[in-house]
């Protein structure tokens, strides 16, 4: 019976543990409406939606090579969508 009343505080302390994430980084398609980089070449923000949507899907394998806008913003994105670990 005890087994029943611990289960749901054994669920909510697993559900604080989710990893949080920036603004945006939940949608990686349009990551760069929530935040502002209209100062940034299109090659830049195109490279920093791509490098968010890999962080989001758990593998950098495809890091981009190089030191372009594109693989600069690709870095830029991986770093700002990846999760956090808590504090």
């Amino acid at each position: 019976m005890r087994i029943i009343y611990l289960l749901p505080l054994l669920l909510v302390a697993c559900a604080g543990t989710q990893e949080p994430l920036r603004p945006g980084a939940e949608r990686p398609q349009s990551v760069t409406d929530s935040i502002n980089l209209s100062g940034f070449p299109p090659e830049f923000r195109r490279g920093f939606t791509d490098g968010c949507a890999a962080a989001r899907a758990n593998g950098a394998s495809g890091r981009p090579k190089g030191d372009g806008p594109y693989v600069v913003g690709w870095s830029d994105g991986f770093d700002y969508c990846r999760p956090k670990k808590p504090n």
